[in-house]
């Protein structure tokens, strides 16, 4: 999912930003989706199962690999310029063509969290959310005199399980960090309510101002009518499907625990420390100026 920042009028809208949010609610469920059709694969996962990328000079997991090789192209395309998305390689080639021109948006900071992204994602999401195709391939492996260890998990589709895998990080990063958003909005609002909590470094503080329980616990519920939703068979008049088995095509309840567990604290990091780093670099006189001014927009 793309922003146009040449477009938009305000980028820091609370409601453009929330608009953004929501349309990345679709795409997160719809990848996991399809990530969800393909069994586990852990040796995807491993460094140094695969001899051939050995050969390459490569001494990373099939998926880093695969994310080195995709993000090698998209930075030449220019997608790593835009505020909102964050690689997780790092030594990309430059862009092709010159950058383009953002409008100032974001403060300079050098926060990313794309490594606990891909933590979290390959050891709490993946395994639990490709529970049902494994399962299933056990089944026909064992039905072929397969048992045992062999049985399990691999399905060997690994470029087509990688290839899922780096959309479904890529939006998750992108969800992640646009935490950044929130809080340059927010603060832009009212500087003059942050400004001495960021002084004293007091993150609890800073986490108060900006988490609102009610947002949160109305996107859970609206994530959860989503995932039932798009779990579900159509036919062809585009009425659901009856499911004999009551499973749909994804657990519903890890895509709300990815959320409520992962995606909205890791969020709320973000958006502190990007707070606790909004005065970096100024001088007392700037920070005094900020204070006394306040983003009625």
């Amino acid at each position: 999912m793309q922003a146009n920042y040449m477009l938009s009028k305000d980028p820091l809208s609370l409601d453009g930003i929330r608009s953004i949010l929501t349309r990345l609610e679709d795409t997160i469920i719809f990848s996991l989706i399809e990530r969800a059709q393909f069994a586990h694969n852990p040796r995807i996962y491993e460094r140094g199962i695969f001899k051939e990328l050995e050969a390459l000079e490569f001494k990373g997991s099939w998926l880093e690999w695969f994310l080195k090789e995709t993000e090698a192209f998209h930075a030449k395309a220019r997608r790593y310029t835009s505020p909102d998305e964050y690689p997780f390689t790092s030594g990309l080639p430059d862009p092709v063509l010159p950058p383009p021109v953002y409008p100032p948006i974001l403060y300079p900071n050098k926060i990313n969290m794309n490594a606990s992204i891909l933590s979290f994602y390959i050891r709490s999401i993946v395994p639990r959310i490709t529970v049902q195709a494994t399962l299933a391939i056990a089944s026909l492996k064992r039905s072929k005199g397969i048992l045992g260890e062999e049985e399990l998990e691999d399905d060997g589709n690994y470029g087509s399980a990688a290839t899922v895998d780096v959309e479904v990080l890529q939006a998750i990063s992108k969800r992640v960090h646009y935490g950044k958003f929130v809080s340059e909005s927010k603060f832009k609002q009212d500087p003059a309510a942050f400004i001495p909590f960021i002084q004293r470094r007091d993150a609890d503080a800073l986490a108060a101002l900006i988490t609102k329980p009610e947002v949160e616990r109305c996107l859970l519920v609206r994530l959860r009518k989503k995932a039932m939703l798009y779990a579900q068979d159509f036919a062809s008049d585009g009425e659901p499907l009856p499911n004999g088995t009551g499973k749909g095509k994804i657990d519903v309840d890890c895509v709300v625990d990815l959320y409520e567990s992962y995606i909205i604290p890791l969020t709320k990091e973000v958006e502190v420390e990007y707070l606790l780093h909004r005065l970096d670099g100024m001088s007392q006189e700037e920070i005094e100026e900020l204070a006394n001014s306040k983003d009625r927009c």
